[in-house]
């Protein structure tokens, strides 16, 4: 019998871990300019937002969105389903509902087998089938690394938009799945993860962020983002510096995978770390070293980090009761740093 495919061996990076570092993207986009004015667009590119959003004139508008990488996981099936889950995530994020996906597919046919991009196919559609969207076509070129994801639309009520700039002082702040991932990843590359620590972190990933589209309703909800590759300061860092305020968060209360600590001493971290922690580092106060492996870590497919005012408190609870979260930090008036972290 032939060997199983390994389909991590046959990339750089994995996951979300293999996005532009921020402070490269800064400067990409900066050279690229902003997009052309409309006043339909709702969001776009200026706010570092999870999703575009266009305003069709009737109270509701389209979310639309695009998010692929390359393997975290050796199982085509698990690669597709969590590529898929992922990318869906970024309309959760807005408050949304995804209505249709399109794949993206990069394929190297000289190394591996149509069979095997056909199975991630399976996956990337078993994702879909479980946000209850049909994966309606897509498209594939030919290159060195296999690379999956999806280009999503969806569809939310002008009102119910979120967004990940518009948290105030005095809002609680909450994530919906614990951080980890990419340690964990990391460990099971080199050998060295738990097959159960393995596991947990695969039914992590291929969990739908679907409370978003619940969260969009309420007005206690002020912001929202999911949080991926940059790891959890990334994503905060974009939201204070876009709502022009700061944060401070207790890192014993930050949600974490179990064991965690484990493959943190043990130097699990992926190149993602370092190159998020140069791009933003500057604007966070002293961390320790397991403070940076764990809240710098890039996730993949990773769950929403949401600002809840002190009114809205209790409807959000209720909402998100079965996930038991409790609040890890707040957001502050602006002051430097730009977060500290306890």
């Amino acid at each position: 019998m032939d060997d199983p495919v390994r389909l991590t061996q046959y990339c750089r990076s994995a996951g979300c871990g293999c996005k532009i570092a921020p402070r490269m993207l800064e400067e990409i986009l900066s050279f690229a300019g902003t997009a052309a004015h409309s006043d339909r667009l709702l969001v776009g590119n200026d706010s570092r937002d999870d999703a575009a959003v266009f305003d069709l004139g009737n109270g509701q508008a389209i979310v639309s969105t695009t998010d692929f990488f390359m393997p975290i996981v050796d199982d085509p099936f698990d690669f597709g389903q969590i590529a898929s889950v992922n990318a869906i995530s970024d309309v959760y994020a807005m408050g949304g509902k995804p209505l249709m996906a399109i794949a993206v597919l990069g394929w190297p046919p000289d190394k591996l087998p149509p069979g095997v991009a056909a199975r991630v196919l399976e996956g990337g559609r078993a994702g879909c089938a479980c946000a209850g969207i049909p994966l309606a076509g897509g498209h594939s070129i030919d290159s060195p690394e296999p690379i999956f994801g999806l280009a999503v639309t969806g569809q939310v009520a002008v009102e119910n938009l979120k967004r990940n700039d518009r948290a105030v002082p005095g809002c609680e702040l909450f994530l919906t799945k614990p951080l980890g991932v990419g340690l964990v990843a990391t460990a099971q590359k080199r050998g060295l993860a738990d097959q159960a620590d393995f596991e947990r972190a695969v039914k992590q990933m291929i969990k739908l962020n679907s409370l978003g589209a619940s969260l969009g309703s309420q007005p206690g909800v002020k912001a929202m983002t999911d949080v991926s590759g940059f790891g959890l300061l990334g994503h905060l860092t974009e939201m204070c510096e876009g709502s022009g305020v700061s944060a401070t968060l207790d890192s014993a209360r930050v949600p974490r995978l179990e064991n965690i600590d484990r493959y943190i001493d043990e130097g699990c971290t992926s190149g993602g770390t370092d190159r998020n922690f140069d791009s933003y580092g500057p604007k966070i106060g002293p961390l320790t070293k397991p403070q940076k492996a764990l809240l710098c870590d890039p996730q993949t497919s990773g769950g929403l980090l949401v600002a809840v005012a002190p009114d809205g408190l209790t409807a959000f609870e209720e909402v998100s009761a079965e996930l038991n979260l409790q609040s890890f930090g707040q957001i502050t008036e602006a002051t430097d740093p730009l977060i500290t972290v306890n």
